[in-house]
């Protein structure tokens, strides 16, 4: 049985489907009457408004203080105001919060109250401290003799135009290098193992690095009086100071520089493994340079707490009157040492040249900051082609 095909063609027509057609486009008509558009402010600006309620509701505060204060309730003085003023600022700033928005307003207004005024009250106790050190200690400073020579054959009732605190400078200087050059490798080397190998030993590890950050500094000074001199009978010096700052801030490095290097981005490493790169260079050229400034902020905290500390330095190095640049041959006195003693000494003279040599701890301390910051900063701080062609004229761009 054959099958022929059929001659007649077959047409295939496509199906039809009812489809609605596409909206047409309404432009909106343009008011040539209205007003015009007010621009909308970025994020965290606030309006004139706003800050006009703000401004206001602090002086409103203000009045309230002093009506409260000084009319109303026996609480005369300063403080009083400062404190009837913040407490009734917090009040009116709700109130008015309140009134313009919701509840959320309400508590965003009273929380940046509050931590503005912590923030406010932290930096006057900061400057306040350092202006009344500074205006106590003033007259000292003014003689050139006071930055060049030491206390050796000058008693406490003499005046400020003998005697000096080089020796006391020198010797903080050398115990504080002491104490870094010990306590850097083994901060941030401690840091490096507990977050970049980790395991069960990096966990008490950093039980123990969180507890010792507690320890009280005259226990660091009679661990290393113990140890150090008695026990291996070593004379009292400046490397037994340094020992004893060290060892009180090992644990502070050690547990800002964890911090700082768990935050270092996770994709940063695996990209240097993933290239090749051993650990230990990846630790070295990638997780240690992103960190820098952060480790910088570290050694600054570590500084901060060793340079002023007294009680170790007291049971360790002893005091002299004269200049010491060996840190073992002897006795080494320091900025700490030379505030205390010239403290109890009860002398008027000797206690404006302790506030004097508290004063130049003070520029120490803001010298040592400003060179850490400095060493910490990135290499090359160039900005980015994008930000460099930006900055261009369109002139110039057009002449290339």
């Amino acid at each position: 049985m054959t099958v022929t095909p059929s001659t007649t063609p077959s047409t295939t027509q496509p199906p039809t489907y009812d489809v609605a057609p596409p909206p047409a486009t309404i432009l909106p008509s343009y008011d040539e009457d209205a007003a015009p558009v007010v621009p909308r402010l970025g994020l965290g600006k606030a309006s004139p408004d706003e800050r006009f309620a703000k401004v206001g509701s602090w002086v409103a505060g203000l009045g309230l203080a002093w009506v409260v204060t000084q009319r109303l309730l026996p609480l005369d003085g300063l403080p009083w105001l400062l404190i009837a003023w913040f407490v009734l600022g917090v009040a009116v700033s709700a109130v008015t919060a309140g009134m313009t928005g919701g509840r959320i307003e309400v508590k965003d207004r009273v929380a940046e109250s509050l931590v503005t005024g912590a923030a406010l009250l932290v930096g006057a106790a900061v400057v306040s401290t350092v202006v009344f050190v500074a205006l106590r200690g003033w007259r000292p400073l003014l003689h050139l003799n006071f930055w060049t020579d030491d206390m050796s054959g000058v008693g406490p009732k003499d005046g400020f135009d003998t005697g000096g605190v080089v020796h006391a400078i020198t010797g903080s200087a050398i115990e504080l290098g002491i104490a870094l050059l010990i306590t850097l490798p083994l901060g941030i080397g401690t840091a490096v193992f507990m977050t970049e190998v980790g395991g069960k030993f990096a966990r008490i590890v950093r039980t123990v690095v969180e507890a010792m950050t507690a320890l009280p500094s005259i226990v660091a000074g009679l661990f290393v009086y113990t140890v150090f001199i008695i026990a291996l009978g070593q004379p009292r010096s400046g490397l037994a100071a340094g020992l004893a700052i060290s060892v009180m801030i090992l644990p502070i490095i050690a547990r800002a520089s964890d911090v700082v290097l768990r935050v270092v981005p996770g994709g940063l490493r695996e990209a240097s493994l993933a290239l090749g790169a051993s650990r230990w260079r990846t630790v070295w050229h990638v997780v240690l340079p992103t960190a820098r400034p952060g480790l910088a902020t570290a050694v600054i905290l570590g500084v901060a707490r060793g340079v002023g500390e007294t009680s170790p330095v007291l049971l360790t190095s002893g005091a002299a009157a004269f200049l010491v640049t060996n840190p073992t041959d002897g006795v080494m006195n320091s900025l700490p040492l030379f505030i205390y003693s010239n403290v109890r000494s009860g002398e008027p003279v000797a206690i404006e040249r302790a506030f004097a040599a508290a004063t130049a701890l003070l520029i120490l301390v803001l010298i040592l900051f400003t060179l850490a910051r400095v060493l910490a900063r990135p290499r090359g701080n160039r900005p980015p082609l994008r930000s460099r062609l930006a900055r261009r004229r369109p002139s110039d761009l057009e002449s290339r």
